[in-house]
């Protein structure tokens, strides 16, 4: 008995090293770990192209038929815990925009205050209104010294404020939004793009293109694919987007590296852009409608500056269109999940060009960059927006009202 209690075990233990060796020699068909895992949608995506082969398209409502039936909203916000997450956890890109506790409303010292716009400003003047803000606080912001004959605070953007302020006078408020974004000195109150500074007005507002024809196409160029504008031509900007824009089909519309054969020819390729027949129309009349019938626009700032993150890209996101973004290396802090190309995640603008045409040619790969708007996933945007010129008055009246307005201590 004993001996056939080994020869037993013996048996086993060889059929147990054979199934070894099967393994580790490759005979046996294991799935692979990484064919067992759905992998996530990134934020970047890393593949080349579609699996299936290209499939050019040019109705975006269709793409959009296309992701809701093989991905859909649910996987979306699922595969977006994580990024949504990380950007709440107290993103320092934005400052907060307070609710109505009792502690923020008593800091109020002012149950009205006046801001008097001084000198030419590019402000829109719809921006003048009275406002009811938030705690019972009244704003009137009004370019008009008949309205506002006391102010309790002058804003000026290109003109410097007055050197001295006395008891009695209305706070000094300075405003620059460019990516300097420098103090005067004589400042009582400083509005930048950065949330660092006494108020933050970001350019994400419905306010910076106002009055423009908001046509959205719902067809897309297939053959030309990238959207261009721009007349301020930077050596250096326009280095980057020459290197890029000759390694794909594009239109430019500006000054630099036109090749439409002209200025103003947007009109003549969508006449449906036109806001008014009757009237002749200025390039940024018909800046949204144009956008919005190619897949994607070539958004690069003026300087890489934290923070500054400007309507380059907020346009190209209103238009409808995917940004291809150069510019803030925080700009993840700013935008929906998944809504942007950020150009400084690819090795070469080689890498990047081939994605582009690759992800032109699969709808459901393009529709997901659409899906933070169709699925209300919208990150960290929603307070982008909050903190931008369309809040300015509210919150800029505040920050007067805390400091007391024309009682503030003299400086």
């Amino acid at each position: 008995m004993p001996l056939k209690s080994l020869n037993v075990f013996t048996i086993f233990s060889m059929l147990g090293f054979t199934f070894l060796v099967l393994f580790i020699s490759g005979f046996l068909d294991f799935p692979a770990v990484s064919n067992s895992i759905i992998q996530p949608i990134n934020q970047q995506p890393t593949s080349s192209g579609p699996e299936s082969g290209p499939d050019p398209f040019t109705n975006l409502i269709s793409a959009f038929r296309k992701w809701d039936s093989q991905v859909g909203c649910a996987r979306f916000k699922e595969n977006q815990i994580g990024f949504v997450s990380v950007q709440s956890n107290g993103s320092s890109s934005l400052q907060k925009v307070g609710g109505e506790s009792e502690l923020e409303c008593r800091e109020l010292k002012m149950k009205h205050v006046s801001v008097l716009v001084k000198g030419w400003t590019w402000i829109p003047d719809n921006l003048d209104n009275l406002y009811s803000c938030r705690c019972g606080l009244s704003c009137l912001w009004t370019k008009s010294s008949v309205l506002a004959d006391k102010p309790d605070a002058l804003l000026f953007e290109t003109t410097t404020p007055p050197l001295q302020r006395h008891i009695g006078d209305p706070l000094r408020v300075y405003m620059d939004l460019e990516a300097g974004r420098k103090r005067t000195g004589v400042d009582d109150i400083f509005i930048s793009y950065h949330a660092k500074d006494d108020v933050q007005a970001t350019y994400a507002g419905a306010l910076f293109h106002n009055g423009r024809n908001y046509h959205v196409s719902f067809s897309k160029n297939n053959d030309t694919l990238v959207y261009w504008s721009s007349s301020r031509c930077l050596p250096q900007r326009n280095r980057l987007a020459k290197q890029l824009l000759n390694l794909l089909p594009h239109h430019s519309f500006g000054k630099c590296l036109n090749n439409v054969g002209g200025l103003d020819m947007a009109l003549s390729l969508y006449p449906e852009c036109a806001n008014d027949a009757s009237v002749t129309p200025k390039w940024w009349d018909h800046l949204h409608c144009a956008m919005s019938h190619y897949k994607f626009v070539l958004a690069i700032e003026n300087t890489a500056t934290e923070s500054y993150v400007t309507e380059k890209l907020f346009y190209a996101l209103d238009a409808g269109a995917v940004p291809i973004y150069f510019g803030a290396p925080n700009v993840w802090d700013l935008v929906p999940p998944h809504s942007i190309i950020d150009g400084s995640k690819f090795n070469s603008l080689e890498e990047l060009a081939s994605y582009i045409k690759s992800l032109a040619n699969d709808p459901v790969a393009y529709a997901e960059y659409h899906a933070w708007r169709r699925c209300g996933v919208l990150g960290n945007y929603g307070k982008t927006r909050a903190v931008s010129l369309d809040t300015l008055p509210c919150r800029l009246c505040e920050a007067v009202s805390r400091k007391g307005g024309r009682n503030a201590k003299a400086s």
